[in-house]
């Protein structure tokens, strides 16, 4: 691993929280259906609103038709490093559930998206994976693509694979993946008492 993308920690973390980052570097080796399977169970496991469970997952592997149909749902910058990756996933949630025979909107289907797929990407990380998850893909496209219902919502999409070789970039994506990671302090984002006040966790009086 690039020591530079290494969690520069203040307080003790487990080991694939403190190794996982986002690399955009990826080799095309496969990855094989039981990872795969299990990184999804990880997934599936996931805490939800109301025990909803509103996420849903196409997943492509390098090179079915689903893999080729998320990958044109690429924006161009996604396109120019994610050629090598072996396994891409789109991932889609449940805007609205059914309560006492009524359609009730979910405001939490998104929320719970998000933590199956960080879930999946601790999982992915404890079998020394990487994930990449992309904000940059046409979600309209995606929806025609797979014929995806209009009460369902395409969020991101997912590049699960191995790390490759940096050198192989282009050079401003070979800058930004062997640069070092930063992080907002604690009194950034961790408050007490109101909103924007420090947490007293981080600091003395």
């Amino acid at each position: 691993m690039n020591p530079a993308k290494k969690a520069n920690i203040i307080y003790p973390v487990n080991e694939f929280s403190l190794n996982r980052w986002s690399p955009r570097a990826f080799s095309d080796q496969p990855v094989s259906g039981e990872a795969v399977r299990s990184i999804l169970e990880a997934a599936r496991w996931a805490p939800s609103a109301s025990n909803q469970q509103p996420w849903r997952f196409l997943v492509g592997l390098r090179p079915d038709e689903t893999w080729k149909k998320i990958f044109e749902t690429l924006d161009d910058w996604n396109k120019r490093w994610a050629v090598t990756v072996p396994v891409l996933i789109l991932v889609i949630s449940e805007k609205a559930y059914s309560r006492d025979k009524k359609e009730v909107k979910n405001p939490y289907y998104a929320y719970d998206a998000g933590q199956a797929a960080a879930h999946l990407t601790v999982e992915a990380a404890s079998r020394g994976l990487h994930v990449h998850q992309m904000g940059g893909f046409d979600a309209e496209v995606s929806s025609r693509f797979f014929e995806i219902p209009g009460d369902f919502q395409p969020l991101t999409a997912i590049a699960l694979g191995y790390g490759g070789d940096a050198s192989a970039l282009p050079e401003d994506l070979r800058e930004k993946e062997l640069s070092a990671r930063t992080r907002k302090g604690f009194d950034e984002f961790v408050f007490s008492e109101k909103f924007g006040q420090k947490s007293t966790l981080f600091y003395e009086e």
